[in-house]
């Protein structure tokens, strides 16, 4: 068996040294030379396990030395409801725009890679305080360390939404940046894949579907999870899966996340020049077009932001006392009542009996609920606590 010291991983087969980079380079080499359709999609899914499975264990090694004393990243506390991190190369305008939005100054100096360490600032807008990060610059080659890639991408795994600020003049800047977080192991405008898989002490690696798979073979499906180093494994699919799906699954670590375009420079591009920068940016993603420098499309950029964040109002009715249909809670609209609990303070979580939920989440009006219900826009809720 191969062992594993820091960044090396050493083959006994010769005694020769290489690095985990190194494989992964030539791993990524083979699957570039490799014409991808639907007979060597089962390969390329195991080239790709092999991958996941060396990034899993190089991200383990680099924990442990930062917490051996390591280099230390930086981190940013979040606050407020939501947090939304700005992606983007150097100098297209990210802290223009969080000094428009929030009044925040990032120190910057006169040239590219100006912004140096990353800026929070907090934009209060329609009831929410959401959380703007202005990052250093991404460049290629962010998620192997370079341009300081691994703590920039490490911040934005944690926010609630990606914000990519794109240069009209610069159409490949935004597929380098999307290759950079998903090698990273964000899924942008993504939902996760409906597969399953349970380790078994025995029996070899069985395959369950629920729909007829159109994409890979059972075998090779099993040959992928085998590539990861499972010899034994329950796999079960909801869904028509792909390569991508199997590994992603395998690899455990994969952040699924909103993610908007804001297209700046507006002022400074011509008609060509911004149709141009909309084709080469994904179908169906949200886009808007700003100027930092004019202010153009900053209104509308606050509620683009909010909007797209997924945030629902919630109203509350203090025990004894009349409902709140002034000020609803803002909150996302994934929350449950535990979520509202901790949100307004420790202790209705620590006292908790039950809530009573009126409205789009209720089977009836007034339904006597637990900490898991899942809350919907426009509820009217009440939290029932013991009194000690």
């Amino acid at each position: 068996m191969d062992s594993f010291l820091g960044p090396r991983l050493i083959s006994r087969a010769g005694d020769k040294m290489a690095t985990i980079d190194e494989q992964i380079k030539s791993l990524e080499d083979e699957i570039s030379k490799t014409k991808y359709n639907k007979a060597t999609q089962g390969h390329i899914g195991k080239l790709k396990a092999k991958i996941a499975a060396l990034r899993n264990r190089k991200e383990k090694a680099q924990a442990h030395s930062r917490s051996s004393g390591g280099n230390q990243g930086f981190e940013v506390k979040k606050s407020g409801d939501a947090s939304v991190a700005l992606v983007g190369f150097p100098s297209v305008g990210k802290s223009s725009l969080i000094s428009q939005l929030t009044e925040v100054e990032s120190d910057t100096g006169d040239f590219a890679f100006t912004t140096l360490t990353c800026i929070p600032g907090v934009m209060e807008h329609r009831g929410a305080k959401i959380q703007i990060l202005d990052l250093p610059g991404l460049i290629k080659g962010a998620s192997e360390g370079k341009g300081r890639g691994r703590e920039i991408l490490n911040v934005i795994r944690g926010s609630d939404m990606v914000l990519y600020v794109i240069d009209p003049f610069q159409k490949s800047h935004f597929d380098i940046l999307d290759r950079e977080l998903w090698k990273s192991g964000m899924r942008l405008n993504q939902d996760p894949p409906q597969v399953f898989i349970s380790r078994t002490r025995r029996g070899g690696i069985e395959v369950r579907s629920t729909l007829e798979q159109t994409n890979l073979t059972e075998e090779e499906i099993q040959n992928i999870v085998r590539s990861f180093g499972i010899v034994s494994a329950t796999v079960t699919l909801r869904t028509d899966v792909t390569d991508d799906h199997i590994v992603d699954t395998l690899a455990g670590n994969r952040i699924y996340s909103r993610s908007v375009v804001v297209v700046n420079k507006i002022d400074l591009a011509n008609k060509k020049d911004m149709r141009r920068a909309h084709k080469s940016l994904p179908k169906g993603w949200p886009i808007l077009n700003v100027s930092a420098k004019t202010g153009e499309g900053i209104d509308q950029m606050k509620d683009f932001i909010f909007d797209n964040l997924g945030f629902m109002s919630v109203f509350l009715k203090p025990q004894g006392q009349e409902a709140d249909l002034i000020e609803p809670l803002i909150i996302k609209d994934t929350s449950n009542v535990r979520d509202v609990c901790v949100k307004l303070h420790r202790d209705f979580l620590r006292k908790f009996r039950y809530a009573r939920v009126k409205g789009p989440s209720a089977k009836f009006d007034w339904q006597r609920v637990g900490l898991d219900h899942q809350l919907r826009d426009g509820d009217l809720m009440t939290v029932i606590l013991r009194k000690s």
